[in-house]
């Protein structure tokens, strides 16, 4: 069974255009949990553009794993040691940026990210990174002790040509360095079903789409849909 994770962050998005205190995220992601939802995915940008400080310890006090996505800052490391999610997935993050725009460079920031992530596992957290399907970031990320990869899908979720295969390729290296297999970023009910079926995947985490869909669905029979998408045969 293929868990689902699902990224409350747009709640939030709409909340704050009017400064208003609804729609609540907190409540977004109970009802996520009540229709299939297996976790709660929440990004504390360093712009606190959509979740705020306040929100996170509230979405930890819920039944269900938080996974606290972040930049590999020292402020959201701290954060985090104080917080102790179940699990932090690093991630890259530029101010001007819409949303997240490609993989982690873990091979490339190595002594920045080695006391990060020991930081974060000497507080019990669970570290996933995200990353591009790319056999040295791959890598990298089992060299710096992390417990999980999540494939960044964007570039298949436009239809860049070969993207699947090349999420096929870096499926088997994650298993092979001994690595938990997530993967995210665009998917939708049209779009999912391959990437759900890359070998040895064991989580999706799935936002803006779900969010969009609540619009005309609401957000429980859109969350039943998408489990079922990503567990049939």
């Amino acid at each position: 069974m293929i868990r689902l994770g699902v990224n409350i962050d747009h709640v939030a998005t709409l909340r704050n255009a009017r400064g208003d205190a609804y729609p609540d995220p907190v409540e977004a992601a109970k009802l996520a949990l009540k229709w299939g939802g297996d976790g709660i995915t929440a990004h504390l940008r360093e712009d606190r553009r959509h979740i705020r400080d306040a929100d996170m310890p509230r979405l930890k006090a819920l039944a269900a794993p938080l996974n606290f996505e972040m930049a590999a800052t020292q402020e959201m490391v701290r954060i985090a040691c104080l917080l102790k999610p179940h699990a932090c997935c690093l991630v890259p993050e530029k101010r001007t940026e819409v949303t997240t725009e490609g993989g982690l460079d873990v091979a490339g920031h190595r002594e920045v990210l080695a006391p990060r992530i020991a930081r974060l596992k000497d507080a019990g957290i669970r570290v996933s990174l995200f990353i591009d399907p790319d056999q040295r970031q791959i890598e990298a990320s089992a060299e710096l002790g992390a417990a999980v990869v999540e494939l960044h899908t964007g570039a298949y979720a436009h239809n860049k040509p070969g993207e699947l295969e090349r999420l096929q390729h870096a499926a088997g290296i994650v298993t092979a360095c001994g690595l938990e297999l997530h993967a995210g970023h665009g998917l939708t009910y049209d779009n999912v079903t391959p990437v759900a079926k890359l070998p040895g995947l064991a989580e999706l985490n799935i936002g803006h789409f779900l969010i969009s869909q609540a619009v005309f669905d609401g957000l429980g029979p859109a969350v039943r849909k998408m489990k079922y998408l990503i567990n049939c045969p």
